[in-house]
């Protein structure tokens, strides 16, 4: 199954209409998207406006793949489920969120092995298309290593260092 999600806050038209439109012109039956509250009815995919926290972590569990907008909260539920994840992030001009952070997020995570970022929706199709190729991902932990925890302890536990000024006349 592939699951498609916009998140908990807005719907995400753009990203539902490109994948609905994708599955019907592959015949994929394979598709389940959460879709937001949206006068947007796909006529390909399965869907529903909204699912709770338990059913969300089910339907990613169950996927083969995530596809969702480029929000942190469907990346790492991907990464931690161990599956690959596509990503279109919304866009600010065509006022899809307040700005375009999602361009940041999904650039830097694009970069990660088990992440594919979309600029625009024919590069999302043409992933779309490539989705069967991809495999299982390893999973994420949902805690910070062992060492990171440690550099964090210490950095934190450091006496403040001076700033480099001095009590010199000319800064008097």
């Amino acid at each position: 199954m592939i699951f498609v999600t916009v998140g908990a806050q807005m719907p995400f038209d753009r990203l539902i209409g490109t994948v609905d439109a994708w599955a019907g012109s592959r015949g994929r039956r394979d598709v389940f998207a959460q879709i937001g509250t949206t006068p947007l009815i796909p006529s390909h995919i399965e869907w529903t406006p909204s699912i709770d926290p338990d059913e969300y972590r089910e339907r990613i569990l169950a996927a083969r793949v995530v596809v969702g907008h480029a929000g942190m909260g469907t990346i790492i539920s991907a990464l931690q489920a161990g599956k690959p994840v596509i990503v279109l992030p919304r866009l600010g001009a065509l006022r899809e969120t307040r700005n375009d952070h999602q361009v940041a997020t999904a650039r830097y995570w694009g970069e990660h092995a088990s992440v594919t970022a979309a600029a625009d929706e024919r590069e999302l199709v043409r992933q779309l298309d490539e989705i069967d190729a991809l495999g299982s991902q390893p999973k994420i932990t949902p805690r910070a290593s062992d060492e990171m925890i440690e550099a964090l302890r210490s950095f934190i536990a450091e006496p403040a260092k001076p700033s480099g000024l001095t009590g010199s006349p000319e800064l008097a």
